[in-house]
């Protein structure tokens, strides 16, 4: 159940980050027995030079791309689905070209990238795999003419070039990448989004009474994140309400009203509504204190 739950996560976040770049067609169908592709991305050219902001993520979407993410490690049958997947979507494009009288160039033959939480050696060594030097350490490469590469998300280095992938990663991994999406600037374009999502995993995973044992430890871990975020939201919109309601508001009753808890500022919001002066306010603050 809760593979769905992530898979959803998955696709939802990669659709998230790579909109403003190209075109994106998650659960993209191909002909045959084969699943459907989670994600195919088109790059929109013009947008390429801010790819940058995405990492190595960023990387993977300068060209045409198919990006497959598995919240458990990828087996080896689901793998080579991935690399049919490919293969038909590769057949389909060489179809419309001669139906069309023109070549298919290189560049516009999807790359397929494989996302797995984690890989054994002997699982890579089986797919043919090298890891190439101008890439970071964890991105596998099969060979070129299979145009695929297995990202092992366990062996990614922990610097923010990565930070966008090892969110896809398991347990501690992923649990790291969320402190560190925490961290990033508030006027960061992709952290309120991101951690919305995450937030929303939360929900969906909350709910459900049969969570494996990483789930339970993510749940416990995102808590005290959530809490922090619902306390912060709450802080914003009452003071923006007392801001219109009584006018601007000094520094030393906002630091008093950032240490109410939630509960408290729930109330304020409901109290401030019979506000007519800063008076008022320093009343209602003074009585919380009693």
């Amino acid at each position: 159940m809760t593979r769905f739950i992530h898979d959803k996560f998955a696709k939802d976040y990669l659709e998230e980050l790579l909109k403003d770049y190209g075109e994106i067609k998650s659960s993209e169908k191909v002909s045959g027995e084969i699943k459907e592709i989670d994600v195919l991305f088109t790059p929109d050219k013009q947008q390429n030079s801010n790819l940058q902001i995405l990492g190595l993520l960023g990387k993977f979407a300068e060209n045409p791309a198919i990006i497959e993410p598995f919240r458990n490690p990828a087996s080896t049958d689901e793998i080579c689905d991935c690399i049919l997947k490919l293969l038909e979507i590769k057949a389909s494009l060489r179809r419309e070209a001669k139906t069309n009288k023109t070549k298919l160039p290189d560049a516009e033959i999807p790359q397929l990238w494989v996302l797995t939480t984690t890989v054994s050696e002997t699982r890579l060594s089986s797919f043919g795999t090298v890891q190439k030097s101008d890439w970071l350490t964890g991105v596998h490469f099969l060979p070129d003419a299979l145009r695929t590469a297995i990202v092992a998300i366990h062996q990614l280095p922990q610097i923010p070039e990565t930070l966008w992938l090892r969110l896809l990663g398991r347990g501690n991994v992923q649990s790291q990448a969320i402190i560190e999406l925490q961290a990033l600037p508030l006027n960061h374009p992709y952290q309120k989004a991101t951690l919305e999502l995450v937030y929303n995993l939360r929900e969906n995973l909350r709910v459900n009474q049969e969570l494996e044992a990483d789930d339970r430890e993510l749940v416990m871990r995102l808590e005290p994140l959530y809490q922090k975020a619902v306390q912060s939201g709450e802080e914003r919109l009452v003071l923006r309400q007392l801001n219109r309601r009584l006018g601007e508001i000094n520094q030393s009753l906002i630091e008093r009203i950032q240490r109410l808890s939630i509960e408290q500022l729930e109330n304020l919001g409901e109290a401030l509504l019979d506000f007519s002066n800063i008076a008022d306010l320093e009343t209602w603050l003074n009585q919380q204190q009693e």
